[in-house]
């Protein structure tokens, strides 16, 4: 998990997509879930591994999917990052909340407030209290 820690230090974001051999996306763990496994199991994150707190599985986009498409997948699964694969299913990047966002502002016009618009709908989806899960 240290490792992790430090990628996200590094390249100043809160989310590591976790791949296999293959560089298929096998689960995705956030900075949040890294201090909450530390806190919960009392140990350094040298001492755990990733996957001991990374999330699976993850829903991913294909790199093809559109503006649209990558909006209501984030609404649907309440997530602010969605990693994003090619035809073989193998990593090559990762969309966030953030990078709409920016777009938006970077549009023009109407695209520009239709793109706001988007983002901001998106994340009262994504913000919206789930159901409470029976411990």
């Amino acid at each position: 998990m240290a490792a992790a820690a430090q990628i996200m230090w590094e390249h100043d974001c809160g989310v590591v997509p976790v791949v296999d051999a293959e560089k298929r996306v096998v689960g995705i763990v956030t900075d949040r879930d890294l201090c909450m496994a530390a806190y919960t199991k009392g140990l350094a994150l040298a001492r755990m591994r990733v996957g001991d707190a990374m999330q699976a599985p993850v829903f991913c986009c294909n790199e093809e999917d559109t503006r649209a498409a990558i909006h209501e997948a984030m609404r649907t699964h309440q997530v602010r990052r969605i990693p994003v694969v090619d035809a073989s299913h193998r990593l090559v990047g990762l969309v966030s909340l953030n990078d709409l966002a920016l777009d938006a502002d970077a549009a023009e016009g109407t695209v520009r407030t239709h793109r706001i618009t988007e983002v901001a709908e998106t994340l009262a989806a994504i913000s919206r209290h789930r159901e409470p899960v029976a411990v």
